[in-house]
């Protein structure tokens, strides 16, 4: 053995991520799955019609013969497949399983997402195709289930039904079931899914599939990455198909039993009750690092080291294996040459079974304090609880997930978790379940990294180390994470009449597609010295595209003379702007735990500007105080809001964020000819304006939240009324308050300074007079 294939055996060769593609429920591609994931989308819904009817098949009783209890799962959108696309025959699709052609569908669309497409040339005989297919295909059910005619034909006779109806009755029965053709016996085999991309694709590298259970699709990828390490391929097709969520598989978990009888995947929930199951289609596209590098392929993420094991001898064949999925885990690590302490998500198999997850909840915990580390630093979570336990493709749908948590820099959501199992509670483990979206800011001295782990029954066990890719591409970076699922619709015209056309238009919409495209016309149509301008922010999912347009209407009826808007997102002008465009920036009492987390996750230019606060002197991180780990108690909220109004973070911690909504504000080119500020907001206004640096500044805020904090930590509170100064001076008069003014903010608001005691009799004296009176969450006066 030579010296390179030893160094091969201790570490893997870095993998690149080049391209993506999925079908998983309520997402017909990446960019909806990936909207899903970060905006906490749940995709559980009943069965559908398509599927098979609960009024046949359900039963409370989990022992009920040939009956589950589970009536919810994750499902395929309905997907606009042209068979000629791919030359097959229309009339071959009845022979052909699911789970072939939309794996074809979406191979395709995951080598033009790596820029490989028909349109480019490559060596397709150095590509190969490795999938994570089950046993069982959908086809194969209902063809054998045709085969049980003779037993119906006794059971018939043995009722008094022979002859010509009995024939009918089993001619009927049969009709039910796809009939036997000369197509049927491929379009029936798992391994043809690989076959059928190879041959539509025109791909001559090794086409084979792989079944690990629920671990298929890891195991896929096991067998790519050595292809590739062996330089037997130089681009590979990996992941996993599972399309089959019919009774049939509904009965397998039932009767095992594994599925949840409340209808929810609850990973790492200490009332978790089993599984859901879902369908999935997830395809990567794979080169070796310096190859991509070298090409220079879009990365989405780097694959650094894949740990495997068995579980050896166990109890049953199915249960799960601490020491079996800690040797996986060990191994990952080494062959990654990264530490446990440095993996900041951990996307776990967390299907939300009892036994499955403390057992691999404890696995991963004895692992990561291993290197001695103590503290709670990584966010563990699991797609299941949003698609279900899609089998085959859970490992690809997990893997697609993590990948696109660090391409976006997005520390993703896992629902339904209302208080963690106690071996993840919070503070007690290395780990804590994310159940929030929040930006994932850069650690210090090491890529951010993320792992994924993925069990099969027969004790499978897989463990991939994935890390961003960090390349001196800066503008690669940049971009935002903008999935038009949010649309801004800006009508100009040059009469009242004329905008209500646009509106008109808007009404006429029937689907999200419509409404995107009337966006893009508007926006470039868009006149700003028009005499009549309407802006409206919709989302997808949240807008009724007509009833929206006929509130519009009524409300340019009812208000024709003047400019107006609504909370929910219309703006009304008309006639010459009134003037040039100034910022004002926010003081204390104004921060909140999470604020502008949205923007925060969606544009890199927000993020950037977070991790300039965070390369403070501070003990802890600014993010991290601004940003933290998720409460699951009202207590620990209160110590998470607390913490942050303590003037040494709200001060630094609103100035950091202020500056990031300046920074998104000045993407879209809206900028200020003047800045100010409110109290503390002067600072930001200062560097807004250019005549602070952002080191300078962030500097200068930790050092005035610091001074102001040691001076002032729990001296009095401050109270905002909503009235004009002259009657509050009155009032303080008529109570004896010892208050004083501290800030005119408008001519009808004003704010109060003074002891405790004195705002807590203020409050109650502007509450007996109906006047709008609010304590600022400030900690000191």
């Amino acid at each position: 053995m030579n010296e390179k294939s030893s160094e091969v055996r201790k570490h893997d060769v870095p993998l690149a991520i080049i391209g993506i593609s999925c079908i998983f429920p309520d997402a017909d591609g990446l960019d909806e799955y990936w909207h899903n994931i970060r905006n906490g989308v749940d995709a559980i819904t009943d069965i559908p019609d398509t599927h098979w009817s609960p009024d046949d098949y359900f039963s409370a009783d989990p022992k009920a013969p040939d009956m589950t209890y589970a009536v919810r799962g994750g499902f395929l959108p309905p997907v606009d497949f042209n068979p000629l696309d791919f030359g097959i025959a229309p009339n071959a699709l009845e022979a052909t399983d699911t789970a072939q052609l939309l794996a074809l569908y979406t191979a395709r669309r995951a080598l033009i997402d790596a820029g490989y497409g028909p349109d480019r040339e490559f060596d397709r005989d150095r590509v190969s195709v490795l999938m994570g297919v089950t046993g069982t295909l959908e086809l194969a059910i209902s063809l054998g289930a045709r085969l049980g005619h003779p037993l119906w034909r006794k059971a018939l006779a043995e009722s008094g039904i022979r002859g010509e109806a009995a024939e009918d009755v089993v001619r009927r029965i049969s009709d039910s079931y796809v009939e036997w053709q000369e197509s049927s016996f491929p379009g029936l085999l798992g391994n043809v899914v690989a076959g059928r991309i190879a041959n539509r694709l025109d791909l001559g590298g090794t086409n084979c599939v792989v079944d690990a259970a629920c671990a298929s699709s890891l195991s896929a990828l096991h067998l790519a990455a050595m292809e590739l390490a062996d330089g037997r391929c130089d681009m590979a097709l990996t992941g996993g198909v599972d399309t089959l969520n019919d009774i049939f598989m509904y009965m397998c978990f039932s009767k095992t039993p594994a599925l949840s009888a409340t209808g929810n995947a609850r990973p790492f929930d200490h009332e978790s009750d089993g599984t859901i199951l879902g369908e999935g289609v997830g395809i990567l596209v794979l080169k070796r690092l310096d190859d991509a590098v070298r090409d220079s392929d879009r990365i989405y993420a780097e694959i650094r080291g894949l740990g495997t094991s068995s579980d050896g001898k166990g109890n049953a064949i199915y249960a799960p294996s601490l020491s079996g999925q800690a040797k996986a885990l060990r191994r990952a690590y080494q062959r990654a040459d990264a530490a446990p302490d440095t993996v900041q998500l951990v996307e776990a198999h967390g299907t939300g079974t009892i036994v499955g997850d403390a057992v691999e909840s404890a696995a991963l915990t004895a692992v990561y304090r291993e290197g001695g580390v103590e503290g709670t630093w990584c966010a563990l979570g699991s797609v299941k609880s949003q698609i279900g336990h899609t089998k085959a493709a859970a490992g690809a749908a997990s893997l697609i997930k993590a990948a696109m948590a660090l391409h976006r820099k997005v520390l993703p959501p896992t629902l339904k978790v209302e208080k963690p199992l106690d071996e993840v509670a919070p503070g007690a483990s290395p780990f804590y379940v994310n159940t929030d979206k929040r930006p994932w800011l850069a650690p210090a001295d090491h890529p951010r990294r993320a792992a994924v782990s993925s069990f099969g029954f027969g004790g499978s066990n897989f463990h991939c180390v994935l890390q961003e890719h960090v390349s001196g591409d800066t503008a690669s970076h940049s971009d935002p994470d903008w999935d038009g699922e949010v649309q801004v619709l800006s009508f100009s015209a040059p009469t009242q009449h004329n905008l209500k056309d646009w509106l008109t238009r808007l009404g006429d919409v029937e689907h999200w597609d419509a409404v995107r495209e009337l966006g893009q016309i508007s926006r470039k149509e868009f006149r700003q010295d028009d005499a009549e301008r309407l802006l409206l922010v919709v989302e997808k999912g949240h807008t009724d595209a007509s009833a929206l347009a006929a509130r519009v209407v009524s409300l340019l009826d009812a208000h024709k003379e003047t400019t107006w808007s609504t909370p929910d997102g219309v703006y009304y002008g008309r006639g010459p702007s009134s003037g040039d465009l100034a910022f004002l920036f926010p003081g204390q009492g104004s921060q909140y735990v999470g604020m502008l987390r949205d923007l925060a996750c969606q544009f890199p230019s927000m993020r950037e500007a977070l991790e300039l606060a965070d390369e403070g002197d501070a003990e802890d991180r600014l993010s991290d105080i601004v940003y933290p780990h998720p409460a699951f108690d009202h207590d620990a909220r209160q110590v998470q809001e607390d913490r942050l109004r303590d003037t040494r973070n709200a001060q630094p911690g609103i100035g950091a964020v202020s500056l990031g909504a300046d920074a998104v504000l000045r993407l879209f080119n809206v900028t200020p000819v003047a800045t100010a500020g409110h109290s503390f907001g002067e600072l930001s206004a200062l560097c807004s304006a250019g005549l602070l640096s952002s080191k300078d500044f962030h500097d200068l805020a930790r050092l005035r939240g610091r001074l102001m904090g040691d001076l002032d930590r729990g001296r009095g509170a401050m109270l905002a009324v909503r009235a004009s100064v002259a009657e509050v001076e009155k009032i303080i008069a008529a109570e004896s308050l010892d208050l004083v003014v501290a800030n005119r903010n408008a001519p009808t608001q004003v704010v109060l300074s003074g002891a405790i005691e004195e705002i807590g009799r203020a409050a109650t004296a502007f509450r007996i007079r109906q006047i709008d009176a609010r304590r600022l969450t400030v900690s000191a006066a």
